[in-house]
């Protein structure tokens, strides 16, 4: 197994080098941002360990080039952030896991065996689908560069259309997965968001993007 560790303490990045070469592990390091995302796209990691607070290149910022370029390989954020909000904008930005400094270095090689566990399935940040674009970390939704509002309710409609494109999708699934298990109320209410949704992001651009499917459900297509 084989990974890098981007931390630019060098006494600290000795000792995290040391002990994961210890259990085994092949061991990259580097304590810049910009060299660590040569690393990364020029080499298959396993997993990479990441420090946030780098001089040359943040790390969320390292997180956000390495996911736009389809680079999956699982990242821990290891950092001394502690904040709620670097936590949010870690993983927003394509983290896997986040571990706070001080830690048990037997926490660290638990969480990397766990990830490494998972493979390397594509984790995109930005879902794109032809030119639609949705962001779940900031929430925002474009067709061709225009931005488009919707509330929060379309938003998680068009969300987990786009996760599950060319698959058809009853109301039911979709009740469950965007509404609640105890939402009461009529079924039918999918159409409803499903129209408004067909009115803000195809009419207005001359596409059609959500299919219905007779009988069965809806559909986003794979391509646009």
């Amino acid at each position: 197994m084989r990974l890098l560790v981007v931390e630019d303490e060098p006494k600290l990045a000795g000792l995290l080098r040391r002990g994961l070469e210890e259990d085994g592990y092949a061991v990259d390091v580097t304590g810049s941002g910009a060299e660590a995302v040569w690393f990364a796209t020029e080499h298959a990691y396993d997993a990479i360990l990441l420090d946030l607070g780098l001089e040359d290149v943040d790390g969320i910022e390292v997180c956000r080039r390495l996911r736009a370029g389809s680079r999956w390989s699982p990242i821990i954020v290891v950092t001394a952030r502690e904040r709620v909000e670097d936590r949010v904008s870690a993983l927003d930005a394509g983290a896997d896991d986040y571990l706070a400094k001080p830690y048990s270095f037997a926490e660290l090689l638990a969480r990397i065996r766990a990830l490494v566990r998972r493979g390397q399935p594509p984790r995109p940040v930005v879902l794109a689908i032809g030119g639609l674009e949705l962001d779940p970390g900031t929430r925002a939704v474009a067709r061709d560069g225009t931005p488009i509002a919707v509330t929060s309710k379309e938003f998680s409609l068009l969300e987990y259309l786009m996760r599950n494109p060319g698959r058809v999708l009853d109301r039911a699934e979709l009740i469950e997965h965007v509404w609640d298990f105890a939402f009461a109320g009529d079924p039918r209410i999918v159409d409803v968001y499903v129209r408004y949704l067909r009115q803000k992001i195809d009419e207005p651009f001359g596409t059609s993007s959500i299919e219905t499917v007779r009988g069965k459900g809806y559909r986003l297509k794979a391509a646009t």
